[in-house]
């Protein structure tokens, strides 16, 4: 349920203490490492604050201004109210009365953690707030622990895991979020921070504005809607650009970037929708010399969040937080003895958008369980995108099995329908999870594992977990009460019931179905689907509110992952919520891949893999690459070139293509093959700036030690484009075009202006190019490979409509 009895005086111990103080006492100390430097100051009124966050080598940060620190933790709570009404999750009356205790700072490993104590004497109240940075990475991660030591029940509204203040004026900064829509995931947009929060007359009111920047996640679906993620970039000059607003990656709007389809930015005002080209996701790109510092940040939870962001005392700030009773129905009742701990919340620093979002992927790969595939990288064959969709059987699998084997693929994935052998359908009666006898007649589903492992491939299913149809005869054999619920009253979407894993008898129910799949069939790869959103949650017994409820269900779901893991551990497990509906830092952190579209136009895929790297790291993030027999040679090119600078999800009806059309598959998995072993230390970049959705070229870059890797797309417009590489300045680099085997277009390398220069004289076309150091008389001349175009094979998708 989230809150637990107190178990004594864990956590912060007084005898180990490196600092403590009575009320009132005045402390001041500091924390961090080589890429991180902080520094704490109880302020006059007695709460310690965070007086510095900073880079040690960031000699731009000034000495806060008085009134611009903020307490350590925000908390809202039933009959405590808050010193100051407003949108913002600032100046609650309890987080004012916290006083500090005592801190400890210690070393894990490669993890340094700050713990810091305090106490509110009137409610009893305690608050732990835990700090944690790996070592070298300029990320902050912020949780916090509430304890009731106080006579009475506390009704805690919110509580933030991450507050911090003395960012710089609002005049010189944008705020950047992703729109993150089913089949259009990853749509990063900018606009100044001065748009929402306007400049006020302080000194004629006393006050800062009450206005705030904010954006909320709701219900089970975490990304629905927005990435659980947020930016801020400084202008370089400090001054206010919002008559430049629109494109993120600092350039004017010339150079054929897809001009014709977005709409103008001026005035900082355009389209926020995300669905602009020019709203691209501000201070990245390869080409910004402009963009100042950047804090780039993540709240780690597959539930509800929040965060907001606006002006005090001349300085911005930054609050973020898990579920609140405000936007998510959520609260938390503390008896005492009771703790609870909020959800995780990261914040990333960097020279710029990319830089911070470099430590952030770090950061990623640091909190994640450990696996092999991490770093395997195995090419991954699905039946469902294009192909099956859903209707597999033993006739169509078996030589669709032999083809993807043919083609490389080292994992097969039956997707949904394995189980159905229900007339009506099988939507509304799934819950068993048993394998349908008239799909798989002679020998059952056991044949077709059976014959993906004689193909040398690891066998994988489809599995939808947490749902049960309302026909379904688990629907009715588990307990009322291992379900999400209202009002006494089931709750049902969209034809299917909603498992409540805190539940013993739903995790004995799905511990059997995996103990039967993995354990017994030797099922080796699970897709975990989530195809139904439930907000605000559950409220069962025990519960105070549905949002209290929901996000006790997706810990213990998560709990439950983990240990399906370790009693498995080579078992590898795909993230999927209708795509990228669940793309959050709580999930990605136990699933080994995540899904990053159901998009099934290859048009339209391209801007989703190619910013895909900045909710997911690299080698986690699967792309769809589905080719299909009547595709042209340049179709199959295209379609399979996005997804090799990620986790390669190939589908299409490989079993139906002629032997030269499946050749060209072959070697698209071969040239996979030969980078894959970079990407899992890799950090993404982006030449062109992050793509907008309408965008006739986009790019994907990827620096792995001393090889750099490009994506590029074009989807119409010019026939040329040169991407900026600034890090490779100076440097003798060879070009060499990887994919396509026989290209069509050519990549040169413009060693006096370190920049790419790309020709694709056909729509669509993808290069995957990969730069390297050279002779110096090698790279004076540049690398090209043409290869002529393919004729006589007809367009089967059109190039022509409108993106």
């Amino acid at each position: 349920m989230g809150r637990t009895p107190s178990a004594g005086r864990s956590g912060i111990r007084r005898g180990t203490l490196t600092g403590q103080a009575a009320n009132h006492t005045r402390v001041k100390f500091t924390w961090g490492h080589s890429a991180l430097e902080t520094e704490f100051a109880t302020a006059p009124d007695g709460t310690l604050r965070m007086t510095r966050l900073a880079r040690p080598d960031d000699s731009a940060v000034l000495p806060a201004a008085p009134g611009a620190p903020l307490p350590l933790v925000e908390i809202s709570a039933l009959g405590h109210g808050s010193g100051w009404s407003g949108q913002r999750f600032l100046d609650g009356a309890l987080g004012s009365r916290l006083r500090y205790r005592a801190h400890r700072a210690v070393r894990e490993g490669d993890w340094h953690r700050l713990g810091v104590e305090l106490h509110d004497p009137d409610s009893g109240l305690t608050a732990e707030v835990r700090y944690s940075s790996p070592d070298g990475v300029s990320v902050l991660r912020g949780e916090v622990r509430l304890r009731n030591e106080g006579a009475r029940p506390l009704v805690v509204q919110s509580v933030s895991s991450l507050v911090v203040g003395t960012l710089p004026s609002p005049d010189s900064l944008d705020v950047h979020r992703a729109r993150n829509d089913w089949l259009a995931e990853c749509r990063w947009y900018r606009e100044p921070l001065r748009d929402t929060v306007a400049a006020l007359n302080h000194e004629a009111h006393e006050h800062d504005s009450r206005a705030a920047l904010s954006l909320a996640g709701r219900g089970s679906w975490p990304s629905d809607g927005h990435l659980p993620m947020g930016g801020l970039t400084e202008h370089a000059d400090g001054t206010d650009h919002r008559a430049n607003t629109g494109r993120t990656d600092g350039t004017s709007d010339t150079g054929g970037t897809g001009g014709t389809h977005r709409a103008g930015g001026a005035g900082g005002t355009g389209d926020t929708s995300g669905t602009s080209g020019t709203h691209r996701a501000g201070g990245a790109g390869g080409t910004d010399h402009t963009a100042g510092r950047a804090w780039l940040w993540q709240i780690e939870s597959a539930a509800g969040w929040r965060w907001d962001t606006g002006e005090r005392a001349g300085s911005s700030y930054l609050a973020l937080n898990g579920p609140t009773d405000a936007e998510h129905q959520w609260r938390e009742r503390l008896g005492p003895g009771e703790e609870f701990t909020t959800v995780p919340a990261a914040l990333a620093l960097g020279s710029g958008f990319e830089d911070a979002l470099a430590h952030l992927t770090s950061y990623r790969r640091a909190i994640r369980r450990p696996h092999r595939d991490h770093t395997a990288l195995p090419v991954i064959f699905n039946d469902y995108m294009n192909t099956l969709m859903g209707d597999p059987t033993t006739e169509k699998l078996l030589p669709l099995i032999d083809a993807a084997a043919e083609a490389g693929a080292e994992y097969f994935c039956i997707d949904s329908g394995w189980y159905d052998d229900d007339a009506k359908g099988w939507w509304d009666s799934v819950g068993a999870w048993l394998p349908s006898d008239r799909r798989f007649p002679g020998g059952g589903i056991q044949v077709v594992l059976g014959r993906i492992r004689e193909r040398g491939m690891v066998p994988g299913l489809w599995l939808e977990p947490e749902v049960v149809g309302v026909r379904s005869p688990v629907a009715e054999t588990l307990p009322a009460d291992a379900f999400f619920q209202r009002d006494g009253v089931r709750i049902t979407e969209h034809g299917r019931h909603q498992l409540d894993l805190r539940h013993p008898a739903a995790r004995a129910h799905l511990d059997g179905t995996i103990d039967r799949i993995v354990g017994e069939w030797g099922v080796g790869y699970l897709k975990l689907d989530y195809n139904i959103a439930v907000a605000p949650g559950t409220q069962g017994p025990g519960d105070v509110s549905p949002g209290g409820g929901l996000l006790g269900h997706t810990r213990a779901y998560l709990d439950w992952l983990s240990t399906v893991l370790d009693r498995y551990p080579d078992l590898v497990v795909e993230n999927c919520a209708s795509g990228g509906m669940r793309m959050d830092g709580a999930s990605l952190a136990v699933a080994q891949i995540q899904s990053t579209s159901d998009q099934q136009d290859p048009l339209y895929y391209p801007p989703i893999a190619a910013s895909a790297p900045t909710a997911v790291p690299p080698e986690q993030g699967a792309v769809w690459a589905y080719p299909q027999p009547e595709y042209s040679a340049d179709e199959i090119s295209f379609t399979l070139g996005g997804a090799l600078l990620g986790r390669i999800h190939l589908s299409g009806h490989l079993d139906r293509m002629s032997p030269d059309r499946l050749a060209l598959v072959q070697q698209a998995v071969t040239a996979y093959k030969t980078v894959r072993g970079d990407l899992p230390g890799a950090l993404p970049f982006w030449p062109l700036g992050l793509p907008g959705w309408a965008d006739d070229w986009c790019a994907l870059g990827l620096r792995a030690g001393g090889t750099t890797y490009l994506s590029v797309w074009r989807r119409d417009g010019s026939t040329g484009r040169v991407l900026p590489v600034p890090h490779l300045a100076g440097r003798d680099v060879r070009a060499e075009i990887l994919h396509p085997a026989a290209p069509a277009g050519s990549a040169r390398w413009l060693a006096d202006r370190a920049e790419l220069a790309v020709e694709l004289p056909a729509a669509p076309a993808c290069l995957l190019v990969r730069l390297s150091a050279a002779a110096p008389a090698e790279a004076r001349a540049g690398a090209v490979r043409t290869g002529a175009v393919p004729t006589g094979a007809s367009k089967t998708f059109a190039t022509d409509r409108s993106l």
